[in-house]
């Protein structure tokens, strides 16, 4: 889908796992994939060397910085800890004014169901106010992902009315 849509793909440039695997298919469909791994990493990622463009940096913060910079949005995949700390940072940076890239939680078969219940109990708990909403998407299948990466990001009234952004759609 990305390749047909003419979207580059930005992402942490190790051949394993489900981001290994998009960064296969899209490159088996004509796509630009974009790598972006730490030195460090290099083996321990099994490293993509077949990928459109490869930027090794020298450690995990320039790699987020880099992928940041060339990113014009971010999915989260169902992935571990490095997933979590990634997006949850995106979603700070845009929570502070830092970015206003769409941020979109890949929630098939319900994988990021707990962290979506988690901000909505941090807001009702008060410690996400009004006036700082964390903005999100959420997509439920494959087909929701690239849909939901275009859609305007909600209002600051929207998103107060839905607690959390597009938790409705759940």
């Amino acid at each position: 889908m990305l390749a047909a849509e003419g979207i580059g793909l930005v992402y942490g440039g190790g051949s394993l796992g489900l981001m290994g695997a998009v960064a296969r298919s899209a490159l088996d469909a004509g796509g630009h994939v974009t790598g972006v791994i730490p030195a460090f990493l290099e083996e321990r990622e099994v490293m993509m060397q077949s990928v459109s463009e490869l930027v090794v940096t020298k450690d995990m913060h320039e790699r987020k910085r880099t992928m940041f910079e060339r990113a014009d949005g971010f999915v989260a995949l169902p992935g571990g800890i490095g997933t979590l700390e990634e997006v949850v940072e995106m979603l700070t940076w845009g929570q502070l004014g830092q970015h206003c890239k769409p941020v979109v939680l890949a929630d098939i078969g319900g994988f990021w169901r707990p962290l979506v219940d988690l901000l909505a109990h941090m807001r009702s708990e008060g410690f996400i106010r009004s006036g700082f909403e964390v903005d999100y998407r959420v997509a439920t299948s494959v087909g929701d992902i690239l849909p939901a990466l275009r859609r305007p990001a909600a209002t600051d009234e929207e998103a107060s009315e839905a607690g959390v952004a597009d938790l409705e759609q759940l």
